[in-house]
């Protein structure tokens, strides 16, 4: 590990640790198998310890600190904001919730411009989805096996990845397909085209067979994010607009995390030329520096709810801290071109330097994403493209990928692993150095999975 300075360990790293073991319930965690870094403060692409090791970013947290970390803009605006006013209910109009909602709807495609805040991604989908079943009267959702949605009551349902199984009940009205993902086709495609093509011919399979008029909306995350970083080939999400159109289903678009810059676009659906009708945002749109999220919403839905009072509504929508923040984020990136900046750190230096490190590392199956949102899929074997660990691993299984994540933060690499894949996600402020010197790690971490590989 690499520090900003010598020295000795701070006391108070101790008593944050122990703090943390006596009260703090982690998620998506056994309780006593996990051992949670102190983190002692985080600036730009970086975040240090109490020990003074620094560690570079390439999971973003959360793949949310879009704009990296302590951005000074960002932190001036939620001083300024409560320093004036920290707290209004929704029911008011806000100088800074207006102009967030304005923002939004500026970037948003087509006519997706009445924003509803929510406090996170999870609710943002909550509310889409009883948007979607209000409008149309119809009580179920299609979403994909591969996917993740939130942990709330409908979101973890739609849900696709493990997650789901333990709340899964069998009775929120959810049926899965399999969307696209070439590498691993569910459908014996040899390419993207064909893989596109029979996507589409099962997913309307699907919709004939669950029947059109009982199906509110298809929801899918424009590009998957933590399922895998599955960039849908070029015709499908259009394919799934013309057969939603055609069967008076709501095509809900999840950008939680592949919004705000992540794909070197302000939407990932800016790539695709597609319009949904309901679209969910959170983590990018002020990089989690305070808990904001929300759903865009089409004037056809929108309308439904003139006359008729829409049946749902938070304490914190809009809370004036989160919006100040959003505010100042996206002022940010458009005027220091940082979503121009994800765009082209990806075409120049991760897509290339990923695609690099596939050829010398046998452990690399495939390259795949865009912007600063890659996936490298690891295997033990590149021709039978058999996973380096077992779908949903963990212990003993799941020691190749362990042995993978230390030796990144060992080397002061902090990376996103998720089953057999290292997703590189850095902040969309990453510079062309900082990108360099996370490859060069990734390069000898990649040995240490080398080593688990058939060959």
């Amino acid at each position: 590990m690499s520090t900003d300075a010598p020295g000795t360990a701070r006391p108070a790293k101790e008593a944050v640790k122990a703090a943390d073991r006596a009260h703090v319930f982690h998620s998506w965690s056994a309780q006593d198998a996990i051992d949670p870094l102190p983190v002692e403060r985080a600036a730009g692409s970086y975040f240090w310890d109490y020990d003074g090791n620094r560690y570079l970013d390439f999971s973003s947290q959360l793949v949310n600190a879009n704009i990296g970390h302590q951005h000074p803009k960002v932190v001036a605006a939620i001083q300024e904001q409560a320093g004036r006013m920290c707290t209004v209910a929704p029911g008011f109009a806000v100088d800074v919730r207006s102009e967030a909602a304005r923002l939004i709807a500026e970037r948003t495609p087509g006519d997706l411009d009445k924003i509803f805040f929510t406090n996170g991604g999870a609710e943002a989908v909550e509310n889409a989805v009883r948007l979607a079943r209000l409008h149309t009267g119809r009580p179920k959702l299609l979403s994909a096996y591969r996917s993740y949605h939130g942990a709330t009551a409908a979101a973890i349902n739609l849900t696709g990845d493990p997650r789901r199984w333990p709340s899964d009940t069998g009775t929120a009205g959810v049926v899965h397909f399999w969307g696209p993902y070439t590498y691993r086709s569910h459908f014996h495609a040899e390419n993207d085209a064909q893989e596109c093509e029979r996507a589409l011919a099962h997913l309307e399979q699907t919709v004939l067979f669950e029947g059109p008029q009982t199906i509110a909306a298809v929801i899918l995350e424009t590009v998957v994010g933590g399922a895998g970083i599955l960039v849908p080939p070029p015709g499908y999400l259009r394919g799934v607009r013309e057969i939603c159109d055609r069967h008076g289903i709501v095509l809900i678009l999840d950008e939680v995390m592949a919004g705000f810059g992540r794909t070197g676009a302000w939407f990932a659906l800016d790539h695709h030329d597609v319009v949904p009708d309901l679209l969910t945002f959170a983590k990018g749109v002020n990089s989690g520096y305070v808990p904001l999220g929300g759903v865009a919403i089409s004037e056809r839905i929108a309308a439904d709810f003139r006359q008729r009072p829409y049946p749902g509504g938070l304490t914190y929508s809009g809370h004036p801290l989160a919006c100040a923040s959003a505010v100042a984020t996206i002022n940010a990136m458009a005027e220091e071109g940082i979503v121009e900046n994800a765009a082209a750190i990806g075409e120049r230096v991760l897509g290339p330097g990923l695609r690099e490190l596939a050829e010398r590392h046998p452990s690399v199956g495939e390259v795949r994403g865009l912007g600063v949102f890659w996936a490298l899929e690891l295997v033990r074997d590149r021709e039978t493209r058999e996973p380096l660990v077992p779908y949903n691993a963990s212990g003993a299984d799941n020691r190749p990928m362990a042995d993978f994540t230390a030796a990144c933060r060992q080397r002061g690499l902090w990376p996103f692993v998720n089953m057999n894949r290292a997703h590189v996600v850095p902040p969309c402020t990453i510079s062309e150095a900082e990108a360099k010197e996370g490859l060069a790690v990734l390069d000898e971490a990649l040995s240490v999975a080398d080593a688990h590989t058939a060959h």
